[in-house]
């Protein structure tokens, strides 16, 4: 039987280049996503830091009160307070944005696994197809060569009858 070749082996193996892509492009962005996830993680250490400073101060204020200290330390403990209050603001500021980050990539992967599906898809497509196409070509052939055979046959079964009616006469 002759060989069969798909027509179609070109565009079959732009797209199985084109999932491989893909494949990679999420794994990218899989990483990415995984280092703004430390990220997070790093900004809410320091945020949880600073709250937990302000906290302490806020905590010994109290008690300083409560001794009935110093107006001036008072007043010192109160401003440097809103220095803390302050800087917890920024650092909230911080674990918002990189959130805002997070979700960011999260989307992207989200993307990324969609366009993949979407090229794992059109590949899965073109293998149906060229297995339909391989089974119908080796039909198409099976019957060309069945009426070569039927040809072949008639022909030496006429070339047999007419040796046979010249050996009579």
């Amino acid at each position: 039987m002759n060989s069969i070749i798909y027509p179609l082996k070109q565009v079959l193996d732009i797209k199985r280049r084109r999932v491989e892509d893909a494949e990679k492009i999420l794994k990218e962005k899989k990483e990415l996503l995984t280092k703004e996830e430390e990220k997070l993680k790093n900004v809410e250490a320091v945020r949880d830091k600073v709250l937990a400073h302000q906290q302490d101060k806020l905590q010994q204020l109290r008690v300083e009160s409560s001794h009935l200290t110093t107006s001036p330390k008072v007043q010192q403990m109160k401003i440097y307070l809103k220095v803390v209050a302050e800087k917890l603001q920024i650092e909230e500021k911080k674990v918002k944005d990189q959130k805002d980050q997070v979700k960011m990539a999260q989307k992207k992967v989200e993307e990324a696994k969609q366009e993949l599906d979407r090229k794992r898809l059109e590949v899965d497509k073109l293998k149906t197809h060229q297995e339909d196409w391989t089974k119908e070509r080796a039909k198409e052939l099976e019957i060309i060569e069945a009426r070569e055979q039927d040809e072949l046959g008639s022909t030496m079964f006429l070339g047999r009858m007419q040796s046979t009616k010249a050996s009579k006469q």
